[in-house]
């Protein structure tokens, strides 16, 4: 179980992550979030390799307009 300040630095890396991602495009932010989460969940804290971790998994995220 996750602590509420690391679901705070998760979130707040998500938005950074995820700033030009259009809001109709939740497919790709849910994508982006699950991998971070997993990261996270392994016991990743780091927030600069968290939000790596985020960056990679936007260049990576599956959409419809590719």
């Amino acid at each position: 179980m996750l602590d509420v300040g690391t679901i705070t630095l998760l979130r707040t890396i998500l938005d950074e992550v995820c700033v030009s991602v259009p809001p109709y495009d939740a497919g790709v932010r849910a994508y982006v979030a699950s991998r971070i989460l997993e990261a996270a969940t392994r016991g990743e804290t780091r927030p600069d390799l968290l939000k790596q971790i985020g960056q990679e998994a936007l260049s990576r995220a599956p959409t419809m307009w590719r």
